[in-house]
């Protein structure tokens, strides 16, 4: 599959799995205006797929991604209060960032929650840097895997700016508010490790992409309707209140109790051999 004319991102599908690859490692994968298509593009793509199954979402060369493309850094110095700062946000697909483009998000926070809307398991594979959007990028993701000698970074106050590719509602659950509140006031850099131990990531693996690779070859093993119902499931968990979860654990069960994948899981089970599901199912 070839997911982007631009060439900006690479996609392998192997039985339900797609391998995603950030690929402009000449500048360790920085987010510039083709990227952001890219991975808006790519999302949708794979979100039409039927029998996806699992995603996992790494970048090519010496790092995951390292933010914001300096250039469009220096767009925004032309923001003298004449409205010329246009420029910077014209050049990321936004317009103004308060328009919303992509239901709740803008253009710029789709290019994180799309993987997050995905309606399969995304791993990510962190691996070098991922800085300020990189991160957020990253954080889109259900899991993710780190170096331990990855070097993470909520770095926009280095910059003068905030955390605004969705950040926000990816990191929420994630890391304790105070903490948060200090890798955001002080745009400290962390490594793998201590990114595992504070939430932002999930995993410390000396190789991140084969350990995500090997988690979503798991995962594509199992009932494709039950790995979706569990994805719908995850997001009311994560913004609803009891009732509104307690109501979707129901529905999702009574929708899979019977059905023929269901079926078929039990039936592997009791006789001790590989499940044959049907993802069209």
């Amino acid at each position: 599959m070839s997911a982007s004319s631009n060439e900006r991102i690479l996609v392998t599908i192997d039985d339900g799995v797609a391998d995603v690859r950030l690929n402009r490692p000449d500048k360790m994968n920085a987010l510039d205006q083709a990227m952001f298509d890219a991975l808006i593009e790519t999302g949708e793509q794979l979100a039409r797929m039927p029998d996806l199954l699992a995603v996992v979402l790494s970048g090519e060369g010496r790092a995951f991604c390292a933010g914001l493309d300096m250039g469009r850094m220096a767009g925004m110095l032309s923001d003298d209060g004449t409205g010329d700062g246009q420029a910077h946000n014209d050049s990321i697909g936004a317009g103004r960032l308060g328009k919303r483009t992509h239901g709740i998000s803008n253009r710029p926070q789709y290019a994180c929650m799309v993987w997050r809307e995905l309606p399969v398991p995304v791993f990510a594979a962190v691996h070098g840097v991922a800085f300020g959007g990189g991160l957020q990028v990253a954080l889109g993701a259900d899991v993710r895997y780190v170096a331990p000698d990855t070097r993470l970074s909520v770095m926009e106050m280095k910059w003068g700016l905030v955390p605004d590719m969705a950040g926000m509602v990816l990191t929420r659950g994630l890391v304790r508010p105070d903490v948060l509140r200090e890798l955001i006031y002080s745009a400290r850099v962390l490594s793998g490790t201590e990114a595992c131990e504070l939430g932002l990531a999930t995993y410390v693996a000396d190789d991140p992409r084969a350990a995500a690779l090997e988690a979503a070859r798991q995962v594509a093993l199992k009932s494709p309707d039950a790995i979706r119902a569990a994805k719908r499931l995850m997001a009311v968990v994560v913004r609803g209140g009891d009732a509104e979860i307690l109501q979707a654990e129901s529905d999702e069960q009574d929708k899979l109790v019977g059905s023929p994948n269901q079926r078929e899981a039990v039936l592997a089970n009791m006789e001790k051999r590989a499940p044959r599901f049907d993802p069209a199912r």
